[in-house]
């Protein structure tokens, strides 16, 4: 009987604990070579609690649960290896809740405690063009003693803008400015908590020109990095225009500020944003050509190709040029991990080990989490470790490797060979990446698979070697042929986007998913992904369970935003109706994916059972056997006391962008101002009077900025 059967039986209500603990140990050793991998599994669940609790009590209980169920697990675990794994993930799992706790001490800084009209004057930090939205944002760095936090990001008009805006430059505006946004309902992005890490301080926009008080200085080589970077942008922009020179810009810098949010859209909807994120196959490919060419390059000579180490040269060289590709693209989390991970490999390389593997996946995930704990809990830091470990995971399967083995085979059938395995990759890839776009964008493509067959080519062979060409003969001024062939190859890119984004059913959306499935599916994938022996299928049940909780989850009936001047209605049909009839797009797709509705928003006057005026609206909502009523106020104005309060009392829900009356007593539930600031963001089902909130019992130090004691000491939290 093998290790993985004993352990079936053995966990299968066998009363004698000892012949559970030998099949452990059994299944343990016949995958020791993996256990290793559950390494940065265990710091990232440390982390992952710091954030998901909500108190300084519960980070302190959940370390000391850890620490001390490790240290018994050393003490009395007699040297087993099921002891030493639990022992040693326990304790990993305490440094990563200290290891989230410190960095967000170590990162505190003033925020803007309410929106004030400043004379904005300092040091730009740097500058992102934004040519789709028509805007410059800058990041600034206020003059000492004006009272700012000590960064700050306002946005202008391209029209505003001055021509030399340089990193480095003392600059003076006139601006209004806002802390950094919460998420607004729930679910949302969260911007308070990235602007956090980031040492944002308050965001906000310009009122008239920007005005430059002294050019850059000679700076440092991060400031010189920075303008660049800027002017390399600036640069693959005049060459070409619109959205085509947008996401040239992305290959080669990693700003997607000039594509227009329709093709931004539609690269999301078919599948294909993880090309405009610079990472594992941005930096294989420039690292590979760079390898490449250095080798074919130094062979010319019979004596250097007889006498030196022309793999390791080459080697060297690539890891020069994915270094330069990553700070050159702004060294996000996604290309620093590709880096890393590139790095790793081509030392492997260099001493004769296999190219990728799992160990270096997870060398790379423990290099980021150490450094840049929060990125764990981002979209990005997801989104490309868990492409990356399903692709090894998958090419490491036997009966995978023997599919994708080179053999000697004509060439149609070898064709085939390889158009099979990226498709199947391409499946393996959509339907890790769907948990996470799904609850983090409530939405996830269905065609991204076969889309990629296309456009990865596409990219890796045509348009990223023709556009890097085309820079290097650009210094000759010789560029234009090489920019016409990668423009013709993006224009082919944005094609393919557009039409599988318009295809039926294109996009599957879902409302917000509960953070318990997310979790379900992320464990199960896990543990499906890094064993290697038939135990590994039992992740399959996590994975099932997380999947039918997220689609039995219903959509809310009402969303109300944290600042109360926003609300949406789900009516019978499914379609969503807002309040106010001027909301932004961006308020308008925040509460439709919060809905998990992908379509348009109609005004709430054209919703049936609703009364609106300009000051206010009355609707009924049928649910079930009861019929809700609902009062929103929609202006400022004064409203009569005696009709308000009679509405109230009507009433079971109230919901205001403002403080209400005492006398405004509704039957269940009054969001106003007061209320609102407290709880922030509301979704409410109606069927089971279930409430979430954004802010409920959170006490992290984004969500309560102005309780902060800075500079932090322990002793100021504990």
């Amino acid at each position: 009987m093998g290790a993985e059967a004993e352990w079936a039986v053995a966990s299968s209500g066998d009363p004698h604990p000892a012949r559970w603990r030998a099949a452990a140990e059994r299944w343990l050793e016949a995958e020791r070579d993996q256990v290793g991998l559950w390494l940065p599994v265990a710091l990232g669940l440390g982390i992952g609690l710091y954030f998901a609790l909500g108190a300084p009590w519960m980070w302190l209980a959940a370390a000391a649960l850890f620490g001390g169920a490790g240290a018994a697990a050393l003490a009395i675990g007699r040297g087993g290896r099921l002891a030493r794994s639990i022992g040693w993930s326990a304790l990993v799992a305490m440094l990563g809740i200290g290891l989230a706790w410190t960095r967000s001490m170590e990162v505190a800084a003033p925020v803007l405690a309410r929106p004030q009209v400043v004379a904005l004057s300092g040091t730009m930090i740097e500058a992102d063009r934004l040519p789709a939205r028509g805007q410059v944002r800058l990041l600034v760095s206020p003059d000492a003693g004006a009272g700012l936090p000590p960064r700050v990001r306002v946005s202008i008009d391209d029209a505003e803008a001055p021509p030399a805006l340089d990193p480095g430059a003392r600059i003076a505006m006139r601006a209004r400015l806002v802390p950094p946004p919460e998420a607004a309902v729930p679910g949302a992005y969260d911007f308070a908590r990235v602007a956090w890490f980031r040492r944002i301080g308050a965001t906000g926009k310009a009122l008239g020109p920007v005005a430059i008080v002294a050019p850059p200085e000679r700076g440092g080589f991060r400031r010189w990095l920075a303008t660049k970077r800027a002017a390399l942008t600036r640069h693959i922009q005049d060459r070409l225009e619109g959205s085509i020179g947008g996401v040239a810009a992305a290959f080669v810098t990693g700003d997607v500020g000039a594509i227009a949010q329709g093709d931004a859209d539609a690269m999301r909807r078919s599948g294909l944003a993880h090309l405009l994120s610079i990472s594992g196959l941005h930096v294989a490919a420039a690292i590979g050509a760079t390898m490449f060419l250095t080798l074919k390059l130094l062979a010319f000579s019979e004596r250097l190709a007889l006498r030196w180490p022309l793999h390791l040269i080459a080697a060297g060289a690539g890891a020069l040029a994915g270094i330069g590709y990553t700070l050159l693209s702004g060294a996000e989390v996604p290309t620093v991990r590709s880096c890393v991970a590139a790095l790793i490999v081509l030392a492997g390389l260099a001493i004769g080990r296999e190219a990728m593997t799992l160990r270096l996946v997870a060398v790379g995930a423990l290099v980021v989490l150490l450094f840049r704990p929060e990125a764990l809990v981002g979209p990005s830091f997801q989104l490309s470790f868990a492409a990356v470990t399903a692709i090894v995971a998958l090419h490491d399967h036997p009966l995978v490797r023997a599919f994708t083995l080179r053999r000697d085979e004509s060439w149609p059938r070898r064709m085939a060979r390889e158009i099979g395995s990226l498709l199947l990759t391409g499946i393996v890839v959509e339907a890790a990446l769907a948990p996470i776009g799904l609850y983090h964008f409530h939405k996830a493509g269905l065609y991204g698979a076969f889309a990629n067959i296309i456009a990865i080519p596409l990219t890796t062979f045509v348009i990223m070697p023709a556009e890097a060409m085309a820079l290097l003969l650009d210094l000759a001024g010789a560029g234009g042929p090489l920019w016409w062939v990668a423009g013709r190859g993006l224009a082919l890119l944005l094609w393919l986007a557009r039409t599988v984004s318009a295809l039926p059913g294109a996009v599957s959306a879902l409302p917000s998913m509960p953070l318990g499935a997310f979790v379900a599916m992320v464990a199960g994938g896990l543990w499906l992904l890094l064993w290697r022996t038939p135990t590994r299928r039992l992740g399959l049940l996590p994975i099932g369970v997380g999947a039918i909780w997220a689609m039995l989850t219903p959509a809310p009936d009402l969303l109300v935003t944290n600042d109360g001047r926003h609300l949406a209605i789900r009516a019978r049909d499914g379609r969503i109706h807002l309040l106010r009839s001027r909301a932004g797009d961006y308020v308008r797709d925040v509460l439709a994916t919060g809905m998990g509705v992908d379509g348009e928003a109609l005004d709430l006057d054209a919703m049936p059972g609703a009364r609106c005026s300009e000051d206010a609206c009355l609707i009924a909502i049928a649910r079930g056997a009861r019929t809700w009523r609902l009062l929103a106020l929609r202006s400022r104005y004064r409203l009569d006391w005696t009709r308000l309060t009679a509405v109230c009392a009507w009433a079971d829900i109230v919901v205001a962008d403002r403080r209400l009356p005492r006398g405004c007593a509704p039957r269940w539930l009054k969001l106003d101002a007061p209320a609102l600031h407290a709880t922030g963001g509301i979704a409410i089902n109606l069927s089971d009077g279930k409430i979430s909130a954004t802010k409920a019992g959170d006490v992290h130090p984004w969500a309560n900025p102005s309780s902060v004691i800075l500079p932090i000491r322990w002793k100021d939290i504990i």
